[in-house]
């Protein structure tokens, strides 16, 4: 295994942003880590490589265990974070030329023009970094994850920035990369998941919540959203006993439901004990990524 996270565990203060996750990934697996903002993506990632320790459990790459001053498997992971730190007073070539430096690279030359060309920086290298758009600076952090030929690489919202052409680049490299590397990535963009990953896992609120092969996910998740107009404005206790509840209105409430006949009557039901006026009440069915994304991670 690549990548073995256990019961992997993050406490701040009293929050934990990350509850007891485990997963492992395999070399050659390009695997899509996906959540809401403040799922703990970025904090399982930080603590994979080893930029942040864990409060409880262990995370391993390539064999090796991770922590904070083990330099060993920090020389086996590409890493770009979401924050890419950049010195905008070096110039683009100087600066993955001081990357090397910083790997104790020793055909560096070779290695910098080759890891220029593959992210598309070859123009643009001899300009100061302020000078480039949000999109290149993005390409500079993903040269520098890529300089040292890592046989692991954790990439985190890797397109975040880039034009439409410029996503589809960098999604052909992730793709081609992940034939002789273990790739994670996170992104918020779904489709692009789905058009690089043959597995995803999810988090929320800390938790893994799934962990397949896409296809296997989509396959087994077709389920209804319900959506209740109402005239009032109630509380949400009204709807007890009913789960995958959320409010986008003051008026208006999704459901998820696997029977949405079943779940009609019930809210038709309580409509009338209430005494509510009922708007509308329209089922829909829904599948794919990103409805199960929705499902997955809505609030209870």
């Amino acid at each position: 295994m690549s990548i073995i996270v256990n019961n992997l565990t993050k406490i701040y203060d009293a929050q934990k942003a990350v509850d007891g996750i485990s997963f492992t990934i395999n070399k050659g697996e390009v695997v899509g880590f996906l959540g809401p903002n403040g799922a703990g993506k970025s904090t399982t990632m930080k603590i994979i490589t080893g930029y942040l320790p864990a409060s409880i459990g262990t995370a391993s790459v390539c064999g090796i265990t991770v922590h904070s001053k083990n330099s060993n498997t920090k020389k086996k992971i590409g890493y770009l974070p979401e924050a890419n730190p950049l010195y905008y007073d070096m110039y683009v070539r100087e600066y993955i030329d001081f990357i090397t430096q910083v790997h104790t690279i020793k055909n560096k030359k070779e290695k910098i023009e080759e890891v220029l060309k593959i992210v598309g920086l070859t123009v643009e290298a001899n300009k100061k970094i302020r000078q480039l758009s949000k999109g290149y600076k993005q390409r500079i952090g993903l040269a520098a994850a890529l300089v040292h030929d890592p046989e692991v690489l954790i990439l985190d919202e890797p397109t975040s920035g880039l034009d439409p052409n410029q996503i589809i680049e960098i999604r052909e490299l992730i793709k081609k990369l992940g034939k002789n590397k273990t790739v994670l990535f996170s992104s918020h963009i779904l489709q692009e998941v789905q058009a690089i990953c043959d597995r995803v896992i999810i988090i929320n609120k800390g938790v893994i919540v799934a962990d397949d092969k896409l296809s296997n996910l989509i396959g087994k998740n077709h389920f209804n959203e319900l959506r209740l107009e109402i005239k009032e404005i109630v509380k949400k206790d009204i709807f007890d006993g009913i789960d995958n509840i959320k409010q986008l209105n003051a008026n208006t409430w999704l459901f998820i439901t696997d029977d949405a006949d079943r779940l009609k009557r019930k809210l038709i039901e309580i409509m009338l004990r209430k005494n509510l006026n009922i708007i509308s009440l329209q089922s829909e069915t829904a599948g794919s990524l990103e409805d199960i994304f929705r499902r997955l991670t809505i609030e209870q």
